[in-house]
């Protein structure tokens, strides 16, 4: 009989907090969602804390959305995390083989894993997570797997995700305050791969964007691991600041204009074209023209693929990626944001959707939602223990095996 296993996803933003309840069984590649739950995110401001009450609050009222939907009590969650608060780096480390030529073990790969997180960091960091890019064995690299083969010096390339100490605590303040156990804090970016991307795609080599309300994350894959990763600190809600000033409208009439009218492409949009205020909103009277807003969202979204752009020209992969660029986040559903995004960056660009995914699909079929279904697919990739998903000594044991072997094409 297959083993069932139900995991829960948190994803934490600055605009809405979405909780995915989902079924994993044994050798059965599609989880089944069986709960959502959805909040606004008051208290969360760029993926940070602001106000403990009222973001307990709001995550309080996700989840008891998705219990009363799954008819199951959430007890533990993965939880996503985002932000400018998020640093990435790239680290190498290196360890002696023990004996004459020695055949390397696991225990190798923890310590030289161990040597690459053995760096300086301020102490208002810490590490979040630690990927390895490649091993080399001697004279032997771009080594994806190393255990079993022999050789005296073990070297890894790793690229290191680092979060702000005092912000992953809050998360974690917060969660404690709504009586649920935090199970793994994932990057969104890292999650947002796991449901949107396929072998091939991070294979051939692909960016996924992830265009959040406060932030905007990349990661770039190739030959099936994360070469290099980032965070911006430009999202939507700074398209709807740019409209409510360009428009003289309140915040949240300019949010209204974005979801409802917003469009990347002005030149698809007629010169009299107008808005009438008083049909979306209580406090705004005036008419504001429907081309003069799309203009302004262009020149928002513009930046950011520019800023996109100029992170791939820092590695050498701007226009240089055969899968291209897959977007993702609430965001990215405005009409023409693929058409710029194709413009700016001179790549194939497509919209990311969750993948292998079954049960309540009319809910969760949507780009907003690939990072909470991402961080199920995480759990059921590599697991629930912090041990493996750290990279820490001591507890890792048949895992890791299991781990690399994952990662192999």
């Amino acid at each position: 009989m297959a083993q069932q296993k139900i995991f829960t996803a948190l994803d934490i933003g600055s605009s809405r907090i979405r909780v995915v309840v989902g079924v994993v069984e044994d050798k059965k590649p599609l989880i089944n969602i069986i709960g959502v739950g959805s909040a606004p995110s008051s208290g969360i401001r760029r993926g940070i804390i602001s106000d403990m009450d009222e973001a307990v609050g709001c995550i309080s009222a996700a989840l008891e959305d998705a219990e009363r939907m799954s008819g199951e009590a959430i007890h533990r969650v993965f939880v996503s995390f985002s932000g400018p608060s998020i640093e990435t780096f790239d680290s190498r480390g290196v360890i002696a083989i023990g004996g004459n030529r020695a055949e390397i073990t696991e225990d190798d790969v923890d310590r030289v894993l161990d040597a690459a997180r053995a760096v300086s960091l301020p102490a208002n960091r810490e590490i979040l997570r630690t990927i390895p890019r490649s091993f080399s064995v001697d004279a032997q690299h771009h080594v994806k797997y190393p255990v079993g083969m022999t050789g005296i010096r073990l070297e890894v390339e790793a690229h290191i995700i680092a979060g702000q100490t005092s912000a992953i605590r809050n998360l974690e303040k917060c969660l404690y305050q709504t009586g649920v156990t935090l199970e793994e804090i994932i990057p969104s970016h890292l999650a947002a791969a796991e449901a949107a991307l396929d072998r091939k795609q991070k294979e051939l080599g692909v960016v996924i964007v992830e265009i959040g309300a406060g932030s905007t994350s990349l990661a770039v894959f190739e030959e099936g691991s994360v070469i290099y990763s980032a965070v911006l600190p430009v999202g939507g809600e700074h398209v709807t600041n740019d409209i409510a000033i360009g428009a003289r409208a309140a915040i949240d009439t300019a949010e209204k204009l974005k979801i409802e009218y917003g469009n990347c492409q002005p030149n698809d949009i007629a010169d009299r074209e107008e808005i009438d205020l008083t049909q979306i909103s209580r406090t705004d009277a005036h008419v504001v023209s429907k081309k003069q807003m799309s203009q302004i969202i262009e020149a928002r979204y513009h930046e950011i693929f520019l800023m996109v752009h100029d992170e791939l020209a820092k590695i050498d992969r701007a226009g240089a990626l055969p899968a291209g660029v897959v977007l993702c986040g609430s965001t990215v559903k405005m009409p023409g944001t693929v058409e710029l995004a194709r413009e700016v960056l001179q790549l194939p660009v497509q919209i990311g959707f969750p993948r292998d995914i079954e049960g309540i699909i009319d809910r969760t079929d949507d780009p907003g939602f690939v990072t909470a279904i991402g961080l199920i697919h995480f759990a059921q990739r590599y697991g629930a223990p912090r041990a493996l998903l750290n990279f820490n000594i001591g507890h890792i044991g048949d895992s890791i095996v299991e781990f690399f072997k994952r990662l192999l094409p």
